[in-house]
């Protein structure tokens, strides 16, 4: 007979012993939030679903409605039931989902034929019914050869090819009555508690709409981009040209020996991309600056040096202004809620100090720029002079550039406004994207690493602040660019996978980061290594690997 036990902890101190096997949803009143705010647990700081069985001595924790890690749960479980009354409504049908926008994610017919306001009324109909009855959602593991033919059941053709790239013994399956699907994240365990969504006509298809994580209780507003949704489809539309529209198709050239061609298009088409921008500013007329703005590790540095040497490609003296220099100084710089100095706040720049020296220049005046001591956290000059010849121009990038009151006192016929945004047009397969913030906050952990060795845990921990920043200082400026700027590159996962994953290990489970790195290292899971070798060194991502031709 077996008797042994293992030890399960709960938040309020209280720990009981069992027989292996048990699952979290046997102990939901032992987590402490009530039972409709209950996504998920962390088991040993792992995010996994309520049903998953639980086999060795665990710390549970539950994930809640209000978290980032809750969110992702209930975005996904969304998607599984989309896709379920999907294949119930019209079965000979496939949707695929393209990229986020608004806090909702992009769909469209895989045959390209527009998506009528009628399918998507009987997609809602079968939604709700799906979500009244309450269904179980079951997580279980199959066999190679069973998932290939449930793939090949609901015409997964990406996914199914995925699947014999990776070639895992056993695959696990979300399971809701007779539908199945793969999804990378932990899900419900049953369809009643998505009671916030929306699906909203949209271009060719309809974006799939949730709630933000801090007010699971309502959707947002919505907030249309044109700008980006002409970008997402401009970079999708050359995807299908190549015929590299997922991971499976990046797995199917690496493994035909035929990576290198596709790096080499993929980095000409961004260069091409980057001297459009060059002739367009050339096309404005007046323009005497510049202004380049992204999020964290979209890759502003290296896209304000191609930008440059385009520019002299076309006759124009490019100069380059850091607004690092012009920090207002820590006896001046606000503090955040938690009393820490908050550089990312327009606050933290002396917004008149580079008026008076844009204008000064633009006037053609001679002026000396600031520098600023990090360590000591003081402006300070060093004869740094700067004066515009008539085919000079200015290139400025940091998180604000976007923002007009930055720069109220430059007219707006001298400015030209960049946004950058890693918007990979690949997917995971049919139902799983790649989030731009994933790929970013692998560039980044990459980056800390090599630059500024932190671990990865450390990045990881100071991600949602970083994240935070740019909700509130770089996304709500979007539509104010003259042009959007897609760094990402379709081949840069691969790479980026043989510096991440070994750092992302080292990530232990007694550690909170646990968690977010088990989520991108089965993310990373999905990706074909590709040696640093290959990447040419004018590439963004050696800003983020090193080897790069620039300086930095």
């Amino acid at each position: 007979m077996n008797d042994y036990k293992i030890k399960i902890s709960f938040p309020s101190g209280k720990q009981i012993e069992t027989a292996p096997g048990v699952t979290a949803a046997q102990y939901t009143n032992e987590l402490g939030v009530p039972k409709n705010e209950l996504y998920a647990v962390k088991m040993n700081n792992e995010v996994c679903s309520l049903n998953r069985a639980i086999i060795v001595d665990t710390d549970l924790v539950p994930v809640t409605s209000k978290s980032p890690e809750g969110a992702i749960v209930y975005r996904h479980t969304l998607c599984f039931v989309m896709e379920a009354a999907q294949h119930n409504i019209a079965p000979d049908k496939q949707l695929i989902i393209g990229h986020s926008i608004s806090y909702g994610y992009y769909y469209t017919f895989k045959d390209g034929t527009k998506i009528t306001s009628d399918f998507i009324k009987s997609l809602k109909a079968e939604m709700d019914r799906l979500i009244k009855e309450n269904l179980p959602i079951d997580t279980h593991f199959v066999s190679y050869q069973k998932a290939i033919e449930i793939c090949e059941k609901f015409g997964l053709e990406e996914t199914k090819k995925q699947l014999t790239y990776t070639c895992l013994p056993r695959i696990q399956m979300n399971l809701m009555g007779d539908f199945s699907d793969i999804h990378i994240s932990p899900l419900l365990i049953s369809t009643g508690m998505l009671n916030q969504f929306e699906l909203m006509e949209y271009g060719e298809g309809f974006l799939l709409r949730f709630p933000r994580s801090h007010t699971p209780e309502k959707l947002p507003e919505f907030e249309d981009i044109p700008v980006l949704q002409k970008t997402f489809e401009k970079y999708k539309k050359w995807g299908k040209q190549l015929g590299v529209v997922s991971v499976a198709s990046l797995n199917e050239l690496v493994n035909k020996r035929k990576a290198n061609d596709f790096i080499n298009i993929t980095e000409t088409f961004q260069e091409k991309c980057i001297s459009e921008i060059a002739d367009q500013i050339q096309r404005k007329g007046q323009v005497r600056l510049v202004l380049i703005a992204g999020p964290s590790s979209s890759g502003k540095t290296t896209t304000s040096k191609k930008l440059a040497l385009e520019l002299q490609a076309i006759g124009y003296t490019p100069k380059v202004i850091s607004l690092d220099s012009y920090y207002v100084g820590r006896d001046r710089n606000p503090k955040d809620e938690n009393g820490n100095y908050d550089y990312e706040c327009l606050e933290a720049l002396d917004v008149e100090l580079i008026n008076q020296n844009l204008v000064d220049l633009l006037a053609g005046k001679t002026v000396e720029l600031p520098r600023y001591d990090f360590t000591s956290g003081e402006r300070y000059y060093k004869g740094d002079y700067m004066t515009l010849e008539p085919n000079d121009i200015l290139v400025m990038e940091g998180i604000h550039g976007l923002n007009d009151k930055l720069t109220p006192l430059v007219k707006n016929e001298f400015k030209f406004k960049l946004y950058l945004s890693a918007l990979t047009q690949l997917s995971l397969n049919e139902h799983n994207l790649i989030s731009t913030s994933d790929n970013r906050l692998i560039r980044r952990i990459v980056r800390d690493s090599n630059f500024r060795g932190k671990p990865a845990a450390t990045t990881i921990s100071m991600w949602a602040s970083v994240q935070k920043g740019e909700r509130l200082h770089i996304f709500p400026f979007q539509n104010n660019a003259d042009a959007i700027l897609n760094t990402a590159l379709d081949y840069e996962l691969s790479v980026l996978k043989v510096y991440a994953e070994p750092l992302l290990r080292c990530i232990r489970p007694d550690q909170v980061e646990y968690a977010e790195a088990c989520r991108l290292l089965r993310f990373l899971n999905n990706f074909p290594p590709i040696p640093a070798a290959q990447v040419p060194d004018r590439s963004i991502i050696r800003e983020f690997i090193g080897g790069s031709a620039f300086k930095y």
